[in-house]
């Protein structure tokens, strides 16, 4: 049975779309089998990020909804041939998903793959709650500044009482992953530091991305930036937050810093 994540956060524009593609074709160049599945019905951006917005016929909803079959619907990434895409509805609501209709999607994607990330969208709405509710662990994503992080921590509350693992009385993994990072600007004080934002939010690291423009080059060329450039830092960062989600122990260092990070930043059983 393939582990679900859930790609997450309180606010929106902080890279989780970005942040899903990196990190599902950073477990796919390992040879693991994965899937994406955007939840964010009615605006449905993965599909641009991944480069398949042409290749889109059915979606999640059509599948949900008994209009195509999963195999129908999923589209099998050029590059790699162990990455595919489940896209979301451009024309529906995210009224369209059902509870039910959701967790029969997920236990058959569980089947085939090894991975099955799930790229919510913002806020705390039905559609976010329906991405992380048959999560094995959730990765929150937050840039360094206040909103964000704030935003952020509601949804960490909300992954400890709205998903079946935390009805079951089971612990929910969660990692931060800090993207849009800027050292200067940390040092600065024009946004906050990492050991600000793990003390306020108190979950493992998981990553932190520099701030770059070789994600926004990815995203123009429709591929995801640790296919587009695997050398580039923000890439180097994702395949290392693979790594660690895929269970190696890794020590985290600060962008423009040598020091690495342990204790409460790393560490994969604290929350």
């Amino acid at each position: 049975m393939g582990k679900v994540i859930v790609v997450t956060s309180g606010k929106g524009g902080v890279g989780k779309t970005t942040s899903s593609a990196a990190l599902g074709a950073a477990l796919a160049q390992r040879g693991e089998k994965v899937v994406v599945v955007d939840f964010d019905v009615g605006l449905r951006n993965l599909d641009l990020v991944m480069g398949a917005e042409r290749r889109v016929v059915y979606d999640l909803v059509n599948v949900i909804q008994g209009e195509a079959k999963l195999t129908q619907a999923l589209i099998r990434d050029k590059r790699l041939e162990t990455l595919f895409l489940l896209p979301a509805s451009q024309t529906r609501d995210k009224d369209a998903l059902t509870p039910e209709g959701v967790e029969l999607v997920m236990a058959e994607l569980k089947r085939v793959f090894d991975w099955v990330i799930c790229d919510s969208p913002a806020g705390i709405e039905r559609g976010a709650t329906l991405a992380m509710r048959h999560a094995d662990m959730a990765v929150v994503v937050t840039n360094p500044e206040v909103s964000s992080v704030r935003d952020s921590d509601r949804i960490i509350g909300l992954l400890d009482s709205k998903t079946l693992k935390a009805e079951r009385g089971e612990r929910m993994e969660k990692h931060l992953l800090l993207t849009r990072y800027d050292p200067n600007r940390a040092e600065r004080g024009d946004m906050l530091k990492v050991e600000d934002v793990l003390e306020i939010l108190s979950i493992p690291l998981i990553g932190i991305i520099p701030e770059s423009m070789d994600v926004l080059r990815a995203s123009n060329i429709g591929a995801p930036v640790t296919l587009a450039d695997a050398r580039s830092a923000p890439a180097m960062a994702y395949f290392d937050a693979a790594r660690r989600l895929a269970g190696e122990v890794l020590p985290i260092t600060i962008p423009g810093e040598k020091r690495g990070l342990f204790g409460k930043i790393f560490g994969r059983r604290a929350a």
